[in-house]
């Protein structure tokens, strides 16, 4: 059976409505992400992250918060580089009664890359330990280490 000029073939605008609703349900997903639900700050990977966050948004006094005295005390002078374009996303966590290793992967995106576009992606490790029943940074990837001013964190 044909269909008649003029006529639309109502299972061709079935699939064509299907698409339309899928591309729609995509976009109001991809546009409504925002940012990733907060952890609980009393667990390593919540300190891990406030951690990230403050030193992503150049916050050193904030981020020094979470690190370990001795990490302050041994600070040296480091340059992290570039902030910009690094994207962080837990991988696993390692839990001991006092100490703890986040695996953390890390992506660094770079808009100069000879096709456009590029990326980094590395595994790495936060090591925390337990100071006073509070989780504290003791070793961050060097992407992520920072040696806050001393006169910000007193």
């Amino acid at each position: 059976m044909r269909a008649t000029p003029g006529k639309p073939d109502r299972p061709l605008i079935v699939i064509l409505g299907v698409i339309a609703a899928l591309v729609i349900v995509a976009l109001v997903v991809v546009f409504t992400r925002g940012e990733p639900a907060p952890l609980d700050p009393d667990t390593p990977e919540g300190v891990v992250q406030l951690y990230a966050a403050a030193v992503l948004a150049g916050d050193e006094q904030t981020a020094a918060g979470y690190l370990t005295e001795a990490t302050l005390d041994n600070c040296d002078t480091i340059d992290p580089g570039p902030l910009d374009g690094i994207r962080l996303t837990l991988v696993s966590t390692t839990l001991r009664e006092n100490s703890a290793d986040v695996r953390v992967s890390i992506v660094t995106s770079t808009d100069n890359g000879p096709f456009g576009t590029s990326e980094y992606e590395n595994e790495d490790v936060f090591d925390l330990v337990k100071v006073d029943g509070r989780w504290r940074i003791d070793g961050a990837p060097w992407q992520l280490t920072i040696c806050p001013n001393p006169k910000a964190t007193s």
